[in-house]
């Protein structure tokens, strides 16, 4: 597929992802993700294509106008959404697949100063990602899994699970249709921490 066939895909991702999307305008004025993401895309070309500098160059810009650090190195599939954005870095050794939800202030960050070595996760399809998680070092994050807000991923995290907490643990799966929503086991975790200042009582 085409640079500008993805590009395309990436903006129409809030239209598609975003229940108050309700005009193209908004695109200029209230979606930095996106254009995060299509500046990536053109400083990633650059990058594999040895203008490293350049790639640089135009990535700090990008950083500066959207609040999005990411690194031109990084593998971002398609459809990838970042929703609201502000604040979030993605590193130089990420690799991100197709259709995959960020929310703002997220961290796909690395543990180890070694060069030369992957050092940044691995998010692969579907994956969702709450507001302000981190998600630190060589690591996956399974297909269709959730990550709650908040939550210090350091582990690995299997594909259809979802992690919560600091550091981040599995909650327990009720059978239930699949949804893009993480809040649905919000009302679990209330009743987890429930019980536990009733045990300390």
């Amino acid at each position: 597929m085409g640079l500008w066939s993805i590009i395309k895909e990436d903006f129409i991702q809030p239209k598609i992802q975003d229940p108050a999307f309700s005009s193209r305008i908004e695109l200029f004025f209230n979606y930095p993700g996106v254009w995060a993401i299509v500046n990536y895309r053109f400083a990633h070309l650059l990058y594999q294509k040895k203008f490293k500098a350049l790639a640089r160059i135009i990535s700090g810009i990008s950083q500066f106008l959207t609040g999005v650090d990411l690194h031109p190195e990084a593998k971002i599939g398609r459809r990838v959404f970042l929703d609201h954005a502000n604040g979030i870095v993605i590193g130089q050794t990420t690799i991100i697949e197709d259709d995959v939800l960020i929310y703002q202030g997220v961290t796909l960050g690395g543990t180890s100063l070694e060069r030369g070595v992957k050092r940044h996760p691995t998010i692969k399809k579907g994956v969702i990602i709450g507001a302000g998680a981190k998600i630190l070092g060589n690591i996956t994050i399974g297909e269709n899994a959730k990550i709650g807000s908040n939550a210090v991923v350091v582990k690995d995290v299997g594909a259809g699970l979802t992690a919560v907490g600091i550091p981040a643990y599995i909650v327990e799966h009720k059978k239930q249709e699949k949804s893009r929503a993480i809040d649905e086991f919000c009302e679990n975790k209330l009743d987890k921490l429930e019980n536990e200042i009733l045990e300390l009582k």
